[in-house]
């Protein structure tokens, strides 16, 4: 369960977004820069880098490879459009309808995602790094976490338990997710609900039956309890810091078991 995300974090590689094969129709291309108007259109493809298609009509197009990066897509209707492949990195989709669109391999990094519809639609093979917006009902507790982790590595904490709440608004029980924000909320000095959060992931890591996972929960308590003594009765941080570093290495685990990215 815990061990199971898709390619979406792979944040370091670089993408290839050109594709062998797919080029736009040139009328089609044409009409949708003088009309933005183009539903059903064959624009794979095609270099919209920073277009204004604002409210345009891309419903069921054919956007395979296409670059649409840092373009003005807001309330556009891109429902069920194929985006296979496509850029959209740093792309305004305020509002933007994209119920059934096919985002396999799309880059959405930085992009604006606030009231877009994103019903049937699948992030968990997109590259969505530092997308803003992105409801709990488009993604899955792994996605959230994943996040959340790479964000937390990048020294983004308040980014990292955004994503943190978003996976256990979904699940409530996603233990990894309780142990991942618990360090977070530790980072930032707010060691009550560092503990409670500790105390919830070794509980259902317990009853989950996941050893690792419950005896990082416990190692973190016990390692809180031993910072926040008086630092004349040997108390310190030094020795939780170090845990912390180990703990963040066994939950990264849960996001990348395979790939070998940190």
């Amino acid at each position: 369960m815990y061990k199971s995300i898709a390619l979406t974090l792979v944040l370091s590689l670089p993408l290839n977004f050109s594709l062998v094969g797919q080029t736009e129709d040139l009328n089609h291309l044409q009409q949708l820069l003088s009309t933005r108007k183009c539903p059903q259109c064959d624009l794979s493809g095609s270099g919209l880098v920073q277009s204004n298609l604002v409210g345009a009509k891309l419903n069921g197009a054919n956007l395979v490879g296409a670059n649409l990066s840092q373009a003005n897509l807001s309330g556009a209707d891109l429902s069920g459009a194929n985006l296979t492949g496509a850029s959209l990195f740093g792309a305004n989709l305020t509002g933007a309808n994209l119920t059934g669109a096919i985002l396999t391999g799309a880059d959405l990094r930085g992009t604006y995602l606030n009231n877009a519809n994103l019903d049937n639609t699948k992030l968990d093979t997109a590259y969505v790094q530092g997308a803003v917006g992105i409801p709990s009902s488009a993604g899955t507790p792994e996605l959230f976490y994943g996040l959340g982790m790479v964000e937390g590595k990048q020294g983004r904490t308040s980014a990292a338990i955004e994503n943190f709440n978003k996976a256990l608004t979904i699940n409530s029980e996603y233990a990894p997710a309780y142990l991942a924000r618990a360090m977070a909320h530790y980072r930032l000095g707010q060691n009550a609900l560092a503990a409670q959060d500790a105390q919830m992931a070794s509980t259902l890591f317990e009853r989950q039956g996941n050893t690792p996972g419950y005896e990082a929960a416990e190692n973190f308590i016990k390692g809180m309890e031993i910072a926040l003594k008086p630092r004349e009765q040997g108390g310190g941080n030094a020795q939780l810091d170090q845990m912390v570093q180990g703990i963040g290495s066994l939950l990264l685990q849960f996001v990348l078991p395979a790939l070998g990215l940190f």
